[in-house]
């Protein structure tokens, strides 16, 4: 046996001022007016037998990977391990900034330098902000390490998530068709079900003496979009839910799932009511029935590994270079949709996004992914880069070796949508090719065999 799991945890607001931009959308100008509920960073700081583990989760909809790898070398320094030790994950909220651009790199010569937004990013002063909300958080969490325990328990909620992309009558793919269109005739996916609790205790087996919780479950948090307001979405409600719930001094910690083809609202019920705050409630009533029935471990040990993937991006056709090209000729500058400049035509941001992926493909055609496993104890936390469908989670958790896995995405970047190469052949918003889904129809595949082998080392 081990020494002692020593753990704290911490958070930290990090809500935008007014004007910033939120993230989340296509080509629109979308800055921020109203808050609705704060954003926060949460970190969780654990140590055993001269491991040091650190977990991230902000309320934000994504974080570049070099902004990620910069805020991990500095943790890592300030805690004395290795960034490998390190995880960022972003919960997606789409009433939420983003960190680096979505749409086309910095230097793009497609994208009017005069019209930032249309990359999807939210500024360099917000990123500032964000970086050191994290630094404060982690060196509080780090100041306050004490003993601690870990249980878990893990259940199932079918209520308030759905796969979103259909098989209509025409026998094409369509993500949001219309609530109760005649013309569905089955959901393409699976969606995955599990409401996972980790609790992190001071005291033995008494789950109100919380240090902090680790939620999870998956599904696209959306609701906000595209709005105005600032919001942490259904895991910001979840989180508030717990807090009131178990005690403000724990610090809740939302890893949401593989939820690239997962959403919140039912498009077979016109009546359903697709509300965050009850998706928080009944996620809160979920956590706890799972709090009476945690089962605690005795012996912690923390381990951690990461794996660098190389993948190659998706091919692009002549046909649509050309297309592309004689879009952004007849429009040189952006096709706005009215006289305002507030919003730009889709076609014309994804036809300056995939000749932006296309110069990108012709300096290097291969993409760097990471796939990162946290180990405390039985526990697995396998984060991943970008938006895998939901079948990279469930694969990994049928076959991970150990009880319980948690599969989290937007960890330490963002790769993109990941479909599967069924959905590539099928269509779909998801699989538009453009920086933001980019990377080849094997990429799934690559993705699940690298993190089960990385699984299989480390338990």
């Amino acid at each position: 046996m081990g020494s002692a799991l020593m753990a704290a945890a911490a958070q930290v607001d990090i809500t935008p001022p007014r004007g910033t931009q939120i993230a989340g959308d296509i080509g629109r100008y979308r800055p921020a007016e109203v808050v609705i509920d704060p954003l926060f960073v949460k970190a969780l700081v654990l140590e055993q037998d001269g491991i040091r583990l650190c977990l991230l989760s902000l309320d934000l909809l994504a974080a570049e990977a070099s902004w990620c790898t910069e805020v991990r070398q500095k943790l890592a320094a300030r805690l004395g391990t290795r960034p490998e030790a390190v995880l960022i994950h972003c919960t997606q909220s789409h009433a939420a900034p983003m960190i680096g651009d979505l749409a086309g790199r910095p230097a793009s010569p497609y994208f009017p330098a005069e019209f930032p937004f249309l990359r999807g990013g939210s500024g360099a002063a917000y990123a500032d902000q964000v970086q050191a909300g994290v630094l404060q958080a982690v060196d509080t969490a780090a100041a306050a390490l004490g003993p601690a325990r870990i249980g878990w328990a893990s259940g199932i909620e079918g209520r308030i998530s759905f796969n979103r992309r259909f098989v209509m009558r025409d026998g094409r793919v369509r993500t949001h068709p219309r609530s109760g269109d005649p013309e569905i005739r089955y959901v393409e996916g699976p969606i995955d079900p599990e409401v996972g609790v980790a609790c992190i205790s001071s005291d033995g087996d008494r789950p109100l003496t919380n240090i902090a919780m680790l939620l999870h479950f998956t599904c696209h948090p959306v609701h906000g979009y595209p709005q105005r307001h600032i919001s942490a979405g259904w895991p910001g409600a979840w989180s508030s839910g717990v807090k009131q719930s178990f005690g403000q001094e724990c610090t809740p910690l939302v890893l949401n799932g593989c939820c690239g083809n997962i959403h919140h609202a039912n498009h077979l019920d016109p009546e359903y009511d697709d509300d965050y705050r009850r998706m928080g409630r009944l996620l809160t009533e979920d956590t706890a029935g799972l709090l009476r029935r945690l089962r605690f471990q005795d012996d912690t040990r923390l381990a951690y590994a990461s794996e660098h993937l190389s993948i190659p991006l998706r091919s692009i056709s002549d046909e649509q270079l050309a297309a592309a090209r004689h879009l952004l000729q007849v429009h040189p500058t952006p096709k706005w949709l009215d006289e305002t400049a507030h919003a730009a035509d889709w076609d014309w941001i994804y036809a300056a996004s995939l000749l932006d992926l296309y110069d990108e493909s012709q300096q290097n055609p291969m993409a760097d992914y990471e796939v990162q496993v946290l180990r405390i104890g039985d526990l697995a936390i396998v984060g991943f880069s970008g938006e895998p469908f939901v079948e990279l989670g469930l694969r990994v958790k049928v076959n991970s070796p150990t009880y319980p896995t948690y599969t989290v995405h937007m960890c330490n970047g963002c790769a993109g949508y990941i479909p599967t190469a069924e959905a590539l052949r099928h269509g779909g918003y998801e699989t538009r090719t453009s920086q933001w889904s980019r990377l080849a129809p094997e990429a799934l595949e690559i993705i699940g065999d690298g993190a089960l082998a990385l699984l299989h080392d480390v338990f």
